[in-house]
């Protein structure tokens, strides 16, 4: 389990009533955010202590790893409005009863904050500019041991679940969802043929067009070597959701995948270096990775790929892979 820290000012009620974070993937200029870049990491199980307006308002559990997810309606013109597609953790929130101001306990805090992201300047106030950043255990505990029983009883577990037994059979909703609009969309297309609507729409389900685009490339699953078609998915690179119609039926925009393997490449659990080596992101669960035929603990090459897979690959590593954040 680890621990992080959400500054909500602007968007504390839509987060809290929807039950989720919502960041973009990128600074406005393009460039990497830390504070973003933190969204990748959470598993399911982290608690999350939620800071609006001075005080310690809640704390969450995340019920899901991250996923792509496009910004909320309801934020409207609220928060960050540059990037239409960010990241996205599902979170189970209580409303702390007993709400703490982090500036009347400086005298036992000041010296448990991080050298580095920290949401605190040493006066107490909230760091401008931090959205997601993760708290040391200590830091942790003190605000926790300051809060009080309500608190301590939120970590043991006592008055907030820990994600529930299905929580692993309906992950990113708001990522379906929005697959789901993109093809509706498609349907009321009166500018496509109907066969090209059917391409595409069945592209969505790595059939089709698609799959025999990529088939001209790929012979078996580039992880578990399985050769026989109807065993295998047409699994994008750059994600149908993300990609235009072009790149939705690109054949190098793809690889041929056994479902499970499909499902981790799908959701950024894994993802390839362009030499071939297989990146297995931290917070994959790696004995679930290794019953789906995936070695954790020695390095695979699964091969070259063409330009365009690099190409597509790239996007891949830096849109939907959950890798740590960078300095």
């Amino acid at each position: 389990m680890r621990y992080w820290w959400v500054n909500q000012n602007q968007t504390y009620d839509q987060e809290i009533s929807g039950g989720y974070l919502w960041s973009p993937k990128r600074n406005v200029d393009g460039g990497r955010n830390p504070f973003y870049e933190s969204m990748r990491e959470i598993a399911p199980g982290d608690l999350i202590l939620s800071f609006k307006d001075t005080f310690i308002r809640a704390v969450g559990v995340a019920q899901s790893n991250c996923y792509e997810c496009p910004k909320p309606a309801e934020f409207g013109n609220t928060g960050a409005y540059w990037e239409r597609v960010g990241w996205k953790v599902d979170v189970h929130y209580h409303i702390l009863t007993r709400q703490l101001r982090p500036r009347d306990h400086m005298y036992c805090l000041g010296a448990l904050l991080p050298e580095k992201y920290s949401p605190l300047q040493i006066s107490g106030r909230g760091n401008q500019g931090v959205y997601l950043t993760e708290l040391p255990t200590m830091l942790m505990a003190t605000l926790v041991n300051l809060i009080g029983d309500e608190a301590e009883l939120l970590m043991k577990g006592n008055l907030l679940a820990e994600p529930s037994a299905d929580y692993h059979k309906r992950p990113a909703v708001g990522l379906l969802e929005w697959e789901e609009y993109l093809h509706q969309q498609l349907e009321s297309d009166k500018t496509l043929q109907e066969t090209e609507k059917k391409a595409l729409i069945f592209a969505r389900r790595g059939q089709g067009l698609f799959k025999d685009n990529v088939g001209r490339l790929e012979q078996c699953c580039r992880v578990t070597h399985v050769d026989r078609a109807e065993h295998l998915r047409a699994s994008h690179i750059k994600p149908w959701r993300d990609s235009n119609n072009q790149e939705r039926l690109d054949g190098e925009n793809g690889f041929l995948l056994t479902p499970t393997i499909d499902h981790l490449f799908d959701r950024g659990f894994v993802s390839f270096e362009d030499n071939g080596t297989l990146l297995i992101s931290p917070v994959a669960h790696k004995p679930s990775l290794e019953r789906m035929g995936i070695a954790t603990t020695t390095m695979i090459n699964v091969g070259r790929f063409s330009d365009g897979q690099k190409r597509h690959l790239d996007f891949h590593r830096g849109f939907v892979f959950l890798e740590s954040k960078r300095s």
